[in-house]
């Protein structure tokens, strides 16, 4: 009896298993790159920005808004508005989004960058 409520609990286990786990994975979307430029290093009325997150969402602003692309700059179509862009903005200040040296090449120079879109995050990493 004991052996069977064991099997018993133990397949009930491994099915709810798989069938949470793709709840929980971060679906894949996409992913673009950029080439963060001069311009990215400012807001639109001109002051200089504080971390690579805004950066990399003046980059997006440029694209979408300003219509002021890099040439490597591609479009993408999940930060097409402000308000996607300050959901974006959120999901580049999360740690995982980006390592430090990362951060420190956007926020300091002009990479080339690939993004990764996720649903519920995003993967920053320098191309060149």
């Amino acid at each position: 009896m004991r052996r069977n409520a064991y099997v018993l609990l133990s397949a009930a286990a491994m099915a709810l298993a798989g069938v949470s786990s793709p709840a929980l994975a971060d679906e894949l979307l996409g992913s673009y790159v950029a080439r963060i430029s001069w311009k990215d290093h400012e807001a639109s009325d001109g002051y200089r920005l504080d971390t690579a997150a805004q950066v990399v969402r003046q980059d997006r602003a440029n694209v979408h808004k300003h219509i002021q692309t890099d040439e490597e700059d591609d479009i993408d179509v999940w930060f097409t508005t402000n308000a996607k862009r300050g959901r974006f903005e959120q999901m580049l200040n999360k740690k995982a989004a980006m390592n430090e040296a990362t951060r420190s090449a956007i926020l300091h120079g002009e990479p080339l960058i690939e993004v990764t879109v996720y649903r519920n995050s995003v993967r920053v990493v320098i191309l060149d």
